[in-house]
């Protein structure tokens, strides 16, 4: 790596809240430069890695917003059993099971399962692929997906997936973000350009095509909720 490369690969880093550990990392990669994006996006967002990623979704208040909008939709209970997809530092989960509910989680963080586990040590979080999950069909009551959706590369896909593992009248809850803060701080640059901005109408139709029932979804303060059932 050049020295310019590295200086300026510092100055980005540090824009995001990264440092030398970061830098270290990225140059032992051994990733062309012009992944450099796609590798910035994986350790900050998109597969959290690193003592960084670990402070961001340790911390209390993480997407607590979308925390919030999720658990009042889904409005969990003894008998209940949710699975959160990517679900981070745990949070979610810990407040599922403080509901009386059991919990599973699943992320493709490895940081992120570890971190999970330890956070939520009585649900069950294992490393895995939204598009493939590695649940039996019908196992579930609840799904839950927060400030995950913008990541996917194939949304009906998952959504299905989501669905397979879901009983009868299941219900999802996905929190997302909206075309309006793309280039904000909340979702900047290069992060952005890899994420998928959906309108309300085009996200609800995702979740149709998926086969759910019962779609809509609601937007406030640059999010959007999107809720549906497995049958109507």
């Amino acid at each position: 790596m050049r020295d310019d490369d590295a200086t300026g690969h510092a100055g980005t880093l540090k824009a995001f809240g990264l440092g030398d550990e970061d830098l270290a990392a990225w140059q032992e990669s051994g990733l062309q430069e012009d992944r450099f994006d796609d590798w910035l996006t994986d350790r900050v967002a998109r597969r959290p890695t690193g003592p960084r990623a670990r402070e961001v979704y340790g911390a209390d208040d993480v997407h607590d917003w979308a925390r919030r909008a999720i658990l009042d939709a889904l409005a969990l209970g003894p008998g209940d059993h949710l699975l959160e997809v990517g679900c981070g530092g745990g949070l979610l989960l810990g407040e599922a099971l403080s509901s009386g509910a059991s919990a599973t989680g699943i992320d493709h963080s490895e940081e992120m399962v570890v971190l999970a586990s330890q956070r939520a040590p009585a649900a069950e979080v294992v490393l895995g692929d939204a598009g493939s999950l590695p649940f039996a069909d019908d196992m579930f009551t609840a799904v839950a997906m927060s400030v995950v959706f913008f990541f996917l590369d194939d949304p009906v896909g998952v959504l299905r997936e989501c669905r397979r593992v879901l009983r009868a009248d299941g219900r999802l809850a996905v929190y997302t973000t909206a075309p309006g803060l793309r280039g904000t701080p909340a979702a900047p640059e290069p992060i952005a350009s890899r994420g998928h901005f959906y309108s309300d109408e085009a996200l609800a139709e995702l979740a149709r095509r998926a086969g759910w029932s019962e779609v809509a979804v609601a937007s406030a303060d640059g999010g959007q909720l999107l809720t549906a059932r497995t049958s109507g």
